[in-house]
């Protein structure tokens, strides 16, 4: 009796699992959403066809994925329901039709974690969920899309040192890492890493940050690689 107490006690805690929901205003999508989550192990919360009728059934549960269609039959703006979904803890996950590009542009300005196409498979849309859970940005072609489809979008004119650098700490490596790897000295880092913050905010883009950096290096082609073509930074 001692013995199975004692095998209780001992035992790791069960891994909390992550808090998913799905805005979308056809109950298919959202069915199909929901099943897929449940069966890939994540604790599904909640399943709205608006923004505000998801925030009341959350009642003040957590919830780290939302995952978003752009464009819901209540009039809503894709800004507004992003920023209400951030207000309540939520990363949001755009699942939308690929062709609306000024929506998903959008969607991108107001800081959404990442955009999926709905022709996606079950499975591709369970590991984005997965990768924006851990708090990273989901990189793919429609979010490249979008941005090369925006005349007024603006690319930070950076030079090639301030690409390394953005690259290997918007990728997450601690600063003085980065600097150790590129031989530089941890304060000349940091200057270029304030250049980059200035040149960003220069073309209306801050990236006060560490997650709004790794955004813009996604927007900016400067993850997952360097461009090759660029000139050297003195």
């Amino acid at each position: 009796m001692g013995l199975l107490t004692e095998e209780v006690e001992e035992a790791p805690a069960a891994r909390k699992k992550t808090r998913v929901g799905v805005i979308d205003d056809h109950e298919a999508v959202r069915l199909g959403i929901q099943s897929a989550a449940e069966d890939s192990g994540y604790d599904f919360v909640a399943a709205a066809g608006t923004v505000p009728e998801f925030i009341a059934l959350l009642g003040g549960q957590e919830c780290e994925v939302a995952v978003l269609d752009l464009s819901l039959g209540d009039g809503s703006s894709v800004t507004q329901n992003v920023k209400s979904l951030q207000a309540v803890g939520c990363a949001v996950l755009v699942h939308s039709i690929a062709d609306r590009v000024a929506l998903v542009r959008e969607a991108l300005a107001a800081g959404v974690s990442g955009v999926i196409p709905k022709s996606s498979s079950t499975r591709t849309v369970m590991s984005a969920i997965e990768t924006v859970a851990r708090g990273e940005v989901l990189n793919n072609l429609e979010w490249a899309s979008a941005i090369d489809a925006d005349r007024d979008f603006a690319k930070a004119q950076l030079g090639r040192r301030e690409r390394e650098i953005l690259h290997l700490y918007a990728a997450g490596m601690p600063l003085k890492s980065a600097a150790d790897r590129l031989g530089i000295g941890f304060f000349t880092a940091r200057e270029y890493l304030d250049r980059i913050r200035s040149k960003y905010i220069e073309v209306g883009r801050p990236a006060p940050t560490k997650v709004d950096l790794l955004r813009r290096a996604v927007e900016d082609g400067i993850l997952p690689g360097i461009d090759p073509d660029g000139a050297d930074e003195r």
